[in-house]
């Protein structure tokens, strides 16, 4: 039997009286998945070579591998769906200095997804810096646009409460047209962050949401495993071609880049930004958000023990 669209579900929930949770609606797809036994792709460089290397490119192609190592865009794009690719756009930075996520990963998933039979493949967030200056700077409008997207300004006036049901959030405003897509790739940078230690995939999930943001801070741990456990997402792809090793998440100087060549996608968002902690030089249990997360449920710190392949290119 077919399983419908996540569109279908939800449309089919409101009709039938809204009684069921919208996140429960977002994990019928996330059991099939579970199905699958290959849950973390990882895709390397040698930085070293890498230097030298056509980073554009090399960047393309470590995305590549890493979706191909879970088994291909196509296990989670069907022929029709409205996709949304969440970048971290939060920040009107060129791409060298590694504080929104690399374009050239953004540009290669856009592709992969019309690939696999995508209808509509979107590209948004909501930054903190001007959005405006923030899609140009950092070469994610471009690259996306290259590729087929829609890149997205979100409005504000668009954002609507939702019940997620979590410890510290009840409910919150997020962005209809993200929550209501077929498939949601979160698409985070690696990178230091003043407040929480680290920005990866569960913080990437900020972009989701509107409202005064700024009210998170004092809980920020439980405020990310409430939106993590909502929206479940099904697809992560961690950007570490070029990591923020400190002075996060605005960056800006460049001796605070690393070049690192590595890019990771999974289906287990608390082991990918394990993976990512430990690329910045961190413990993942040490994480707050991380620990928190891993207590509720939400994934595992010990991403080494799932199925998994690594592949190294050159």
């Amino acid at each position: 039997m077919l399983r419908p669209t996540r569109r279908e579900f939800l449309k089919t929930a409101a009709v039938l009286g809204g009684g069921l949770a919208l996140g429960d609606a977002l994990a019928l797809p996330r059991a099939a998945l579970a199905q699958d036994p290959m849950a973390l792709s990882v895709a390397r460089w040698d930085p070293a070579a890498l230097a030298t290397a056509d980073l554009a490119a090399a960047a393309g192609r470590l995305t590549e591998a890493a979706i191909a190592g879970l088994g291909g865009m196509g296990r989670f794009v069907s022929k029709g769906d409205v996709v949304w690719v969440k970048p971290n756009i939060g920040w009107n930075r060129a791409p060298a200095l590694a504080a929104d996520t690399n374009p050239d990963v953004v540009g290669a998933l856009v592709r992969l997804c019309y690939e696999a039979g995508a209808k509509t493949v979107k590209v948004g967030d909501n930054p903190c810096h001007p959005a405006r200056h923030c899609y140009a700077t950092s070469g994610i409008a471009a690259a996306a646009e290259a590729q087929g997207a829609q890149v997205v300004f979100l409005d504000d006036r668009r954002f609507r409460d939702l019940k997620l049901g979590g410890e510290r959030l009840d409910s919150w405003p997020l962005y209809p047209e993200i929550v209501e897509a077929d498939l949601v790739i979160n698409v985070p940078i690696a990178k230091h962050h003043g407040l929480t230690d680290v920005s990866l995939g569960m913080k990437n999930l900020m972009g989701v949401a509107g409202g005064q943001r700024s009210a998170w801070h004092q809980q920020m741990a439980d405020c990310l495993c409430d939106v993590t456990a909502f929206l479940r997402p099904r697809l992560v792809v961690l950007d570490a071609v070029r990591v923020l090793t400190a002075h996060g998440p605005t960056g800006g100087d460049p001796a605070d880049v690393t070049l690192v060549g590595t890019v990771a996608a999974g289906t287990d968002l608390v082991a990918i930004d394990a993976l990512g902690a430990t690329l910045l030089g961190h413990q993942p249990a040490a994480i707050a958000s991380l620990g928190a997360a891993a207590a509720r449920g939400l994934g595992t710190l010990d991403f080494r023990s799932l199925p998994q392949v690594e592949r190294t290119l050159s």
